[in-house]
């Protein structure tokens, strides 16, 4: 074989080894890729509750969910008056007579995208019923970042974007998703924070109770 034989020969091999070498690292780029994005969807569907840091709006660990300590159980809901995503105003009061679900949610949490599709489903279910469902995002985002949010999980009930105030008044907030079952005289008959086991059947079982209160 002639030495311009030879020289085709081994940059040839080198150029199908370096091939070969590109193809696998991208090849493996993608599994790592894919195995990263099954992990992450993976924990956020077994994720039950993030605390909600204040201010930072980022989570803070995570804990059991199912019935809180209450701040406000028993008593009068605390009225007030927010923007939602078209810009309208709308106040707890508007609802007056009606049963009326309040869930504290933020884009960051995992456990609340879980539920936003199971309360979409109910908030139809039981208009017939009366049921007013309220969603209130608290963390300090672009409005277009809870839009986002809100169209990807198929939600057209009220969404109202928090202010400084309604947080606070009830009882801050510390996690997410928190939620307020507020019954027909507007007083609030249970409180909630986070998924547990049980899921969509405990949140349709709290829903059925809250529409036959006062009935």
């Amino acid at each position: 074989m002639s030495n311009a034989a030879r020289s085709v020969t081994v940059v040839g091999a080198m150029v199908l080894s370096l091939s070969l070498l590109i193809w696998a690292g991208v090849h493996n780029g993608r599994e790592r890729r894919l195995e990263e994005q099954q992990t992450r969807e993976k924990q956020a569907s077994q994720a039950t509750l993030v605390p909600d840091s204040g201010a930072s709006g980022q989570p803070a660990g995570s804990g059991d969910s199912g019935p809180m300590t209450p701040k406000l159980q028993g008593k009068p809901a605390p009225g007030f008056s927010l923007v939602d995503l078209n810009g309208k105003r709308v106040s707890l009061g508007d609802f007056k007579g009606k049963p009326v679900l309040i869930t504290f949610w933020a884009t960051w949490c995992g456990p609340c995208k879980l539920e936003m599709p199971w309360l979409q489903e109910f908030s139809q279910k039981y208009a017939g019923q009366g049921l007013v469902l309220l969603g209130i995002a608290t963390d300090e985002v672009p409005k277009s970042v809870v839009e986002g949010v809100v169209k990807k999980a198929g939600v057209t009930y009220t969404t109202l974007l928090a202010d400084d105030k309604v947080a606070d008044a009830y009882g801050g907030v510390d996690y997410v998703p928190e939620s307020f079952y507020v019954d027909r005289k507007g007083t609030v008959v249970l409180e909630t924070a986070g998924l547990n086991e049980d899921g969509k059947d405990e949140l349709e079982a709290n829903i059925k109770k809250l529409i036959a209160g006062g009935q």
